[in-house]
């Protein structure tokens, strides 16, 4: 974790206009000067389109809504399971062609790509000045067209278990899992998106045709293209590229539902770090999918923000005292049927630190929240999705993940106008419970705890 508070989307409120571009429709957002073309193909694919006259730079982002914890759904009528690690494993396969490497090809074309796998989304990008529409057809087709042989896939597990074996040594991995597990008791979340080396090893070549059969459906999948194109180019480019036929969404199975108590309250390990470092999870209770999923998160973030951070009243004196640095920062996260947030840094102290967050949320639950604090941070959050839409990976990634959600990211700002203080104070009553919450921490090695 780095930095502030995060903030994953960016915002303001439509009006749906009768311009259309054939099959795209139009979404006009007034309060932030943006626009949204929006189409959905015959076989399920939804598009995206954010216009952006007179820039030279253009963005595409192809993802789908399959990530580290889809590791058991139905299909065909039955239920299937799946090793840890399914998702990105086939992230990194997707690149090779029958006739090469994807990656090579775009990149030789003057583009920049790229892939990333997380707890729930699996997503594609590059961005690129010339040959836009040849670079968006390469990403369409390496993604839609799977190309596994046996040989591929065990190299390919091997090269994936030396990564997992690295990461296995870093600290942020054991801080952030170690978390995880505290909270959670058996949720797919509490596991590595990588898996372990002990699950890839059953990855064979017929799961990955068969996942990606599944979850890389057009149906299950999202395309953005942000800047200077032709709305109608995209969406026929991509009825070209893809297949033509329509599949049911799996459905997936992550476990009985949790209990808001962390399965343990407090978890430890020594490694190779100049001074302690933490983390601290609060389980909340989570939103519906759509509209209350991205209330929720906004009300998060503005409540983070006033409890820990970098403009709050406990954050500047714990800076002041030496206690925290700058790399001290909180966030939301929801997934898996679970929402919760997190909080931490390096600190020489970790369980006073934590005991100064939970004592400032018992103080604000008996004291109320400062309505001039309040105010500035609503108002900060307000410039920092604006802010947000400069940036077109942000602004692409934020739409896809927003429709996968069920709600339209772009609505942000009408949310923020209308928050009042009872709103996020109901919220720090409500769901910021310490008996909810766990700390994990990292200390150094030979140092007496």
């Amino acid at each position: 974790m780095a930095g502030n508070v995060d903030y994953h989307t960016v915002f303001g409120r439509f009006v749906m206009t009768e311009d259309r571009i054939e099959v795209m429709r139009l979404r006009e957002y007034k309060q932030i000067n943006e626009q949204v073309y929006t189409g959905t193909l015959p076989n399920g694919l939804a598009v995206f389109v954010v216009p952006k006259p007179g820039f030279h730079k253009k963005y595409a982002f192809f993802a789908a809504d399959y990530g580290g914890i889809d590791r058991r759904f139905k299909h065909g009528g039955r239920w299937i399971d799946t090793p840890a690690g399914v998702a990105h494993f086939l992230e990194h396969k997707m690149f090779d062609t029958e006739d090469g490497n994807a990656l090579e090809k775009l990149s030789a074309n003057g583009a920049s790509p790229n892939a990333y796998t997380s707890s729930d989304i699996t997503a594609y990008h590059f961005e690129c000045i010339d040959k836009f529409d040849e670079n968006l057809g390469i990403l369409l087709n390496f993604v839609s067209i799977p190309y596994f042989t046996p040989e591929s896939v065990e190299k390919e597990q091997g090269i994936i278990a030396q990564e997992i074996r690295m990461v296995e040594d870093d600290p942020d991995y054991n801080l952030y899992y170690g978390l995880l597990k505290a909270l959670f008791k058996h949720n797919p979340l509490r596991d590595s998106v990588a898996g372990t080396v002990e699950s890839i090893e059953k990855i064979t070549v017929k799961t990955l045709f068969d996942c990606h059969k599944v979850f890389y459906a057009p149906s299950n999948m999202a395309l953005c293209v942000v800047g200077d194109v032709d709305p109608k180019s995209v969406y026929d480019i991509a009825c070209k590229a893809l297949p033509g036929e329509k599949s049911d969404v799996p459905l997936r199975d992550y476990g009985t539902p949790e209990a808001l108590a962390p399965e343990i309250t407090d978890v430890s390990k020594a490694m190779e770090v100049s001074l302690p470092v933490f983390v601290a999870g609060n389980k909340l209770t989570p939103a519906a999918p759509g509209a209350d999923t991205l209330r929720l998160e906004i009300i998060s973030a503005i409540a983070l923000e006033i409890l820990c951070g970098h403009s709050s009243p406990l954050y500047l004196r714990l800076y002041a005292e030496g206690q925290i640095n700058a790399d001290f920062s909180a966030s939301f996260d929801s997934a898996a049927g679970v929402a919760y947030t997190i909080f931490g840094g390096e600190t020489r102290d970790p369980h006073r630190v934590y005991k100064e967050v939970k004592d400032e949320v018992q103080r604000i639950q008996a004291s109320g929240l400062d309505a001039a604090l309040f105010e500035r941070v609503k108002k900060a959050a307000i410039g920092s999705h604006i802010r947000a839409l400069n940036s077109f990976g942000v602004l692409a990634s934020g739409i896809v993940e927003g429709h996968f959600k069920g709600f339209d990211p772009f609505e942000a700002p009408a949310i923020l106008f209308e928050l009042t203080l009872d709103d996020v104070s109901s919220f720090i009553k409500d769901n910021m419970i310490p008996d909810n919450m766990a700390i994990s921490v990292i200390n150094p090695k030979n140092e007496v705890v």
